[in-house]
């Protein structure tokens, strides 16, 4: 009887673990469980945007993969990271979140403009099939987190 007591205790145990770990985490632990996100993380990190992004939100987020830095002129990424050039880097991945959350739906159809935090606007156009954000192509749309929603864009975006 206790053995079979103490199954049922640990079968509890890890469906209460495992209910919290089911649960969706914050833009910054999404993008860096996705793998396709490093450059992103580096760049957050060396431009003290971490805990903004995971913070309370809401964010949507046009997250550039990799590949998307890898478009950039050779050397830009590494000059970005430099410290003296961190004006520069907040100004550029903040022209990557517009304030709220915006779901894919919501543009359907749609041109239209949307203030950054960084202050400038993006351009968004979602009237011919693919949705674009200024040069950008959004290639996967509305993935969800606590904070927000991130949108993958297969370009690095950059401020006037």
């Amino acid at each position: 009887m206790i053995h079979r007591a103490s199954r049922v205790i640990a079968v509890c145990a890890a469906l209460t673990f495992g209910a919290g770990a089911a649960s969706a985490a914050d833009i910054v632990d999404t993008a860096v469980k996705a793998g396709q996100f490093n450059t992103l993380a580096t760049a957050l990190k060396a431009a003290g945007l971490v805990d903004t992004l995971k913070g309370p939100g809401p964010f949507t987020v046009f997250a550039p993969t990799d590949e998307a830095f890898k478009k950039l002129p050779a050397g830009t990424v590494e000059n970005l990271l430099k410290p003296e050039n961190k004006a520069q880097l907040v100004g550029i991945l903040t022209y990557h979140v517009v304030p709220g959350k915006v779901m894919s739906s919501a543009l359907a159809g749609k041109t239209t403009e949307a203030k950054t935090v960084q202050g400038q606007p993006v351009k968004v156009d979602a009237t011919k099939g693919d949705v674009m954000v200024n040069n950008a192509k959004v290639v996967k749309a509305d993935i969800a987190t606590d904070n927000g929603v991130i949108h993958v864009i297969d370009t690095v975006i950059l401020p006037k």
